[in-house]
């Protein structure tokens, strides 16, 4: 009876090919990008690499073996290297800005909720979440942070799917705690400050 209320991981991210990679479905993905961003985060955090350099020393390799790859291709009559045609299509732009656009609008709602609509819990939680990543960052750089999301998005997504059932009754238990004692708060002490009214901004 428990199974009929779990829900698909996979459908959840995506059911394409990330979703296959955050779920090591597709074992080489998940295993590339875990040794791919560790080995960058070694070679930046411990060995002291440059980012700017790091990307310039690629690049001039890169075009390096491209170019003498073609002298040489010429000369000896064999193929030219495999280079794909380096185009981004209008289609893959106006998706890309689609999406941007919904999170950037969705920003400045909570922006405008938060300064006009005066909504002083949506002020608070989103006080606590942009305290929480200062107070994270005070510990780790930027790097490091991306480094450590990589590490959780391969392995929360496994953990749930395989403990779905123990791991939401541990969820559903906190979120009332929470809840309640957010309820709590929100009777003692938000409705008893006092906020302007929109009548009188108007007025004004």
């Amino acid at each position: 009876m428990r199974e009929s209320h779990r829900f698909s991981v996979h459908l959840s991210l995506g059911g394409g090919a990330v979703a296959d990679m955050l779920l090591w479905k597709n074992w080489f993905g998940s295993a590339a990008l875990l040794i791919g961003s560790t080995a960058l985060w070694f070679l930046f955090e411990r060995a002291g690499y440059n980012l700017l350099s790091f990307i310039s020393n690629v690049l001039f390799l890169l075009v390096v073996i491209l170019f003498f790859w073609a002298k040489s291709a010429l000369l000896l009559n064999r193929p030219l290297p495999p280079v794909p045609n380096l185009d981004i299509s209008e289609e893959s732009v106006v998706k890309a800005a689609d999406e941007m656009r919904v999170w950037v609008n969705r920003a400045l709602s909570i922006g405008h909720d938060i300064a006009i609509g005066g909504n002083l819990g949506l002020f608070i939680q989103v006080f606590l979440v942009l305290w929480v990543i200062s107070y994270l960052g005070s510990f780790f750089n930027f790097l490091t942070l991306v480094h450590i999301g990589v590490l959780l998005s391969l392995s929360v997504p496994v953990l749930y799917d395989k403990y779905q059932m123990q791991i939401d009754e541990k969820l559903i238990i906190a979120h009332k705690i929470i809840q309640t004692q957010y309820q709590k708060i929100d009777e003692q002490i938000l409705k008893k400050i006092p906020l302007p009214s929109n009548n009188v901004k108007k007025t004004q």
